[in-house]
């Protein structure tokens, strides 16, 4: 995609979606990993900043769980914000303590940490929003898991566009409109880089088997599942909502 296509079918719709999200005089606090999503949202809130006049941060939260690689995503991510002239937060936990005292498998206790460390430093700036980077193949994603592990209609509306973290601040996604693709192509036009983390691609984990081999495998019947799947759970939240 050249980068006039992009900037005219993809940025329109990122710029309407995260400005419903997004008022004049937020605090907004990325949460930034250094993967593709999480640049690609820090780069664009940035820019959107200048326009709809919020304040920006970012935040890096170190799991403790994978040595040397972790440091450097750290420090990548440190230098981005340093380049980009944002204020930077580095939170360190310890997941494996973590999981022990609580009787945790290593991602959920990663989770629960890293939303703790989020919290933390969301008070710290005096944060209003914590921005997320899911995009909308993890949404489909997300969907899928819950059905295979069994779920209310609750499950189904899958990850929330926006929800409480606490009183005070409200966790927003201001992605969940644009695909995986989407965000590596944004990287692409805007010659940004990014880190990997390695664990993404174990199937070990569930979340990763969804990605890499039951959502390619459903896409060989139906090449729009991904989209489908966002769209079940946008509908069945506002059905839920209407509820409430």
């Amino acid at each position: 995609m050249t980068k006039k296509r992009f900037n005219a079918s993809v940025l329109p719709r990122m710029r309407a979606f995260a400005g419903r999200l997004i008022a004049r005089g937020d605090a907004v606090l990325v949460g930034l990993s250094g993967g593709a999503d999480s640049v690609c949202l820090l780069h664009f809130l940035r820019y959107l900043a200048r326009e709809k006049h919020f304040a920006l941060a970012a935040v890096h939260v170190n799991h403790g769980l994978r040595g040397k690689d972790a440091l450097a995503d750290q420090r990548f991510c440190k230098t981005l914000c340093k380049e980009l002239d944002i204020p930077f937060f580095g939170e360190k936990v310890n997941v494996k303590k973590l999981a022990k005292e609580l009787d945790l498998s290593p991602e959920h206790a990663a989770r629960k940490a890293r939303y703790e460390a989020f919290l933390k430093a969301a008070r710290a700036w005096g944060a209003t929003k914590l921005a997320l980077g899911h995009h909308l193949d993890d949404q489909a994603e997300t969907v899928l898991l819950n059905l295979l592990r069994g779920t209310k209609a609750k499950g189904l509306a899958g990850i929330p566009v926006r929800r409480a973290l606490d009183k005070n601040v409200e966790i927003i996604r201001p992605l969940l409109c644009v695909t995986r693709a989407e965000t590596e192509e944004y990287l692409c036009q805007n010659g940004l880089s990014c880190v990997t983390d390695k664990t993404n691609t174990d199937d070990a984990f569930t979340r990763n088997w969804v990605r890499g081999t039951l959502l390619p495998m459903l896409e060989t019947k139906q090449p729009q599942i991904r989209a489908h799947l966002a769209l079940v759970s946008q509908d069945m939240a506002a059905l839920l909502e209407k509820i409430k």
